[in-house]
C-alpha cells in the first residue's frame, strides 16, 4: 500500500473516532456517516477495522469509543509523566482549597486538559480530562498565552474571539490588558468567560528559564462561594514549587 493511500486511510480513521464528542455514548452508522461526510460504505468498512482494532465497540445500536483508545491515551509519555508528577500538587491544592483544581497545556491555540480533581461540592464545569477550551476565554489559557510569545498572541488576537458567554472578552485590546497583567503578576483570572457562574485564576508551570511555559494549574469554583483572587499565594507557590520539580526532574533522567 502506498504511503498517499495509507494517509487516506488513516485520514478517514482519525475523521470517524473525531466524530465522537464528550457526550456521545453511541452513534448509529448513520449519524457518523452525517458527522464525517463519508460515504456509507466507507463508514461501515473503516468502522469494522477500528472494532477490529479495538478502537470501537459494536453494539446494537451502533458505535461507541472502545477501551483501547484508553490504553493508548495512558502511553502518551509526555502527559503521563506531567500528569504522574503533578498529581500530587494539585492533591495538595485540592486539599488546601476544596475547589476544582485543573492541570492544562497549549496545543495550538487551545488548552488541551490533562487532569481534572474536584470534591463532592465541585462547581459544574465545561471542563473534562482531554476536552479542549480556547484559550482567550479560560483562565488556564491566559496564562498560557501571556507566557507564550508574541507571535502566539499576535495570531490569537487577530481572529475573531469566540464569544462563550456575555462575559467573555471578546476585545482585542481588553484581551492583550488581561495578557500583560497575567504576565506582571504571574496569575490569570477568568470570571464567567467560558461558562456562567464559575471563577477562575490560573497559574503557569514554567521551565527553568523562567519564561517558557510547560503547562499550567488553575482553581476553578462557583461564583458566591469562591474568591479567586485570596488563592492567589498558594497557587503560585504551587506552581513553582512543581515546575522546579518538573526541571530536575528532566535534568536527572
Amino acid at each position: 500500500m502506498s504511503t498517499t493511500a495509507l494517509d487516506t486511510v488513516l485520514g478517514k480513521a482519525v475523521t470517524i473516532l473525531r466524530a465522537f464528542t464528550a457526550n456521545d455514548r453511541v452513534l448509529p452508522l448513520a449519524e457518523l456517516v452525517r458527522r464525517t461526510g463519508l460515504p456509507k460504505g466507507t463508514v461501515h468498512r473503516i468502522a469494522g477495522d477500528l472494532v477490529e482494532h479495538r478502537l470501537l465497540d459494536k453494539t446494537q445500536q451502533g458505535y461507541r469509543l472502545s477501551g483501547g483508545l484508553f490504553e493508548l491515551g495512558l502511553l502518551a509519555s509526555a502527559e503521563r509523566t506531567l500528569s504522574e508528577v503533578a498529581m500530587p500538587f494539585l492533591q495538595d491544592l485540592y486539599e488546601r482549597t476544596h475547589e476544582t483544581v485543573h492541570l492544562g497545556v497549549r496545543e495550538g491555540e487551545e488548552v488541551v486538559y490533562i487532569a481534572k480533581i474536584g470534591g463532592h461540592r465541585q462547581a459544574r464545569t465545561p471542563s473534562r480530562a482531554g476536552g479542549r477550551m480556547p484559550m482567550h476565554c479560560t483562565a488556564l489559557g491566559k496564562v498560557l498565552l501571556a507566557n507564550s510569545g508574541p507571535e502566539l498572541i499576535a495570531s490569537v488576537l487577530s481572529k475573531p474571539l469566540e464569544r462563550r458567554t456575555a462575559h467573555t472578552i471578546i476585545a482585542p485590546g481588553v484581551l492583550r490588558s488581561q495578557l500583560d497583567r497575567a504576565l506582571e503578576t504571574g496569575v490569570a483570572f477568568e470570571r464567567e468567560e467560558s461558562s456562567d457562574g464559575l471563577l477562575c485564576i490560573a497559574a503557569p508551570i514554567l521551565e527553568n528559564d523562567g519564561r517558557t511555559p510547560i503547562a499550567a494549574i488553575s482553581i476553578t469554583g462557583p461564583v458566591g462561594r469562591f474568591r479567586p483572587e485570596m488563592q492567589q499565594t498558594a497557587l503560585r507557590a504551587t506552581a513553582s514549587a512543581l515546575s522546579s520539580t518538573l526541571v530536575r526532574r528532566r535534568f536527572s533522567s
